[in-house]
């Protein structure tokens, strides 16, 4: 397994991480507690050292499941969480968004919270969970800046979701030297990725990407098919049938990244995404050991060539030779649209 640096923090995280957000919830399919740590340690395991949690995952149980699971173990990871929402006085409604609380005196309480169930002293890591731009104020901002030099973090991130976009979240985290980004980002699904890299890159700045869904919901990784039958409570679900349906056939066009049989399709979109200099880890959806043990395996296959890399931005451009509706044509956005200038997408409720 390789590791990057997060920004210019210093902290190193694991080119694949493990996102703890399938611990905790019924989401990605029900497991034991004793799976759960299982799940967790395999992955250790196979090299990964990168743990990503968040406090509103099953409402702490998330944190607590990972605090049980390094226990003995915490100096092999560079750990992560995300605070922002208030769960503790709102029940969840299915997959439904709970009511954000990002404010100096929030922030300090959830991380010290965060902490007791996670069983240690700091987090490497720490994200703001969803903040909109005009949430993030100069004092939140300080107070973030207050815990890092407490000791309590060593690198700071703006997670963003929950649905794809929030271009202006992505541009105000690289103004504010934030040391990451976290986004939903992959062959398929490359805005707001590749317009946060073209940031960094226009400000010559130091912060990293964290890409999260790197299988787009099952298609790349090839674990959603035409025969299958998403069940009501499965997170993929929530995909319009369109999305699938296009997809399958996308994916064919793609089958070069196989290169064959030196890497299946899961990996190969894997090693698209760290073909980008700024991103500096990739959390798949484990669900179970066979994927964890083929997807740290991801980086050990053969990087993708100049040539491939310029295939697939080939056929992005053309759609991937699909000339049909997916059923995904917006982007979530906090100031009406106004971040999606020359973006071939519309505000989602638009």
């Amino acid at each position: 397994m390789k590791h990057r640096e997060l920004g210019d923090s210093g902290v190193e995280v694991s080119e694949v991480g493990f996102g703890a957000w399938v611990v905790g919830t019924d989401w990605w399919g029900d497991r034991t507690e004793e799976q759960a740590v299982e799940l967790v340690h395999h992955a250790l395991d196979s090299g990964i050292t990168y743990i990503d949690t968040g406090d509103v995952y099953g409402h702490g149980d998330s944190e607590e499941l990972v605090g049980r699971a390094l226990e003995g173990r915490r100096d092999e990871v560079t750990l992560s969480t995300k605070i922002g929402y208030d769960f503790y006085n709102h029940p969840q409604a299915g997959h439904g968004e709970l009511p954000k609380e990002i404010t100096p005196e929030w922030i300090r309480t959830a991380v010290d919270r965060s902490l007791d169930r996670l069983n240690t002293d700091h987090v490497e890591f720490l994200q703001l969970h969803n903040a909109n731009v005009d949430e993030v104020t100069p004092d939140v901002v300080e107070a973030l800046e207050e815990l890092r030099e407490d000791g309590k973090v060593d690198a700071l991130g703006w997670a963003l979701g929950p649905s794809i976009g929030w271009l202006a979240e992505g541009d105000r985290a690289v103004e504010l030297d934030f040391d990451a980004i976290q986004t939903v980002f992959n062959v398929f699904e490359q805005t707001p990725g590749r317009h946060f890299i073209e940031t960094i890159r226009a400000h010559d700045a130091d912060t990293s990407v964290v890409a999260r869904v790197p299988h787009s919901s099952g298609l790349l990784n090839e674990q959603v098919t035409p025969e299958t039958e998403l069940g009501k409570g499965d997170h993929r679900a929530h995909r319009p049938t369109e999305w699938y349906e296009t997809g399958w056939e996308k994916l064919e066009s793609l089958r070069f990244l196989e290169r064959g049989g030196k890497r299946t399709m899961a990996q190969a979109s894997i090693q698209w995404l760290l073909s980008h200099d700024e991103v500096a880890a990739v959390t798949p959806t484990f669900r179970t050991k066979e994927d964890v043990t083929a997807w740290a395996a991801a980086p050990d296959t053969p990087p993708l060539s100049d040539d491939e890399v310029r295939r697939v931005e080939d056929l992005y451009q053309e759609n991937f030779g699909v000339d049909r509706f997916d059923g995904m044509d917006s982007l979530r956005s906090s100031v009406g649209g106004a971040d999606l200038d020359g973006v071939d997408k519309q505000a989602a409720g638009d």
